[in-house]
């Protein structure tokens, strides 16, 4: 399966270009699974130790709903909205309060393979940071991260949405990122055997 976490807390750009690119998965033969953070209570790490004594979370909220997905998934997209020149606060939320998962099973995410999506009101308004970020948190949890490669993607999916919902279904430069990065990481995926 592969799980596609949007970190917008709005209905809007991050959200269509994710559903997107989880169907493009879907149309090449992937079970997928969407989770939103919008309307969700996800409180932040407090880095309290609690899970390294007790092997969870002490904070019970709704990152209770994601943390089964996670195990489940092969495959993790993470799509976050570029605020101030890097990501959501609420993906960040969500990539610290993964600590708990890692607390408790060193590997949990080892040969798991992620790829990542930033949207940006500007064309140049942190995308790259944005992903740099999340193939940070990739790679600390031996997560396997893929880019698009050079020549468009070469971290990930970068979008400019012009602040509208209309701008970023107009941004062809940022779906051809999209389709080659999701072309990647159906490969990589595909030769772990995976469906």
């Amino acid at each position: 399966m592969i799980l596609g976490i949007c970190g917008s807390p709005r209905k809007k750009a991050t959200e269509y270009v994710l559903k997107e690119a989880l169907k493009m998965l879907e149309e090449r033969g992937f079970a997928t699974q969407f989770f939103s953070v919008r309307q969700k209570n996800i409180g932040f790490c407090q880095h309290c130790d609690y899970c390294l004594k007790k092997k969870e979370c002490r904070i019970k909220d709704d990152m209770y709903e994601l943390y089964p997905l996670l195990r489940e998934a092969r495959g993790i997209i993470i799509a976050t909205p570029v605020y101030n020149g890097g990501i959501s606060a609420q993906i960040k939320a969500v990539m610290d309060r993964c600590r708990a998962l890692v607390a408790k099973d060193y590997y949990f995410f080892k040969n798991k393979v992620g790829m990542a999506i930033a949207v940006s009101g500007d064309r140049i308004g942190g995308q790259e940071l944005a992903i740099q970020q999340i193939i940070t948190f990739y790679i600390l949890n031996g997560i396997i991260p893929i880019s698009g490669g050079s020549f468009g993607a070469n971290l990930g999916a970068t979008f400019w949405s012009k602040d509208t919902l209309e701008g970023v279904k107009e941004d062809e430069e940022g779906f051809r990122s999209l389709r080659k990065t999701i072309k990647r990481f159906a490969e990589v995926l595909e030769s772990f055997g995976e469906k």
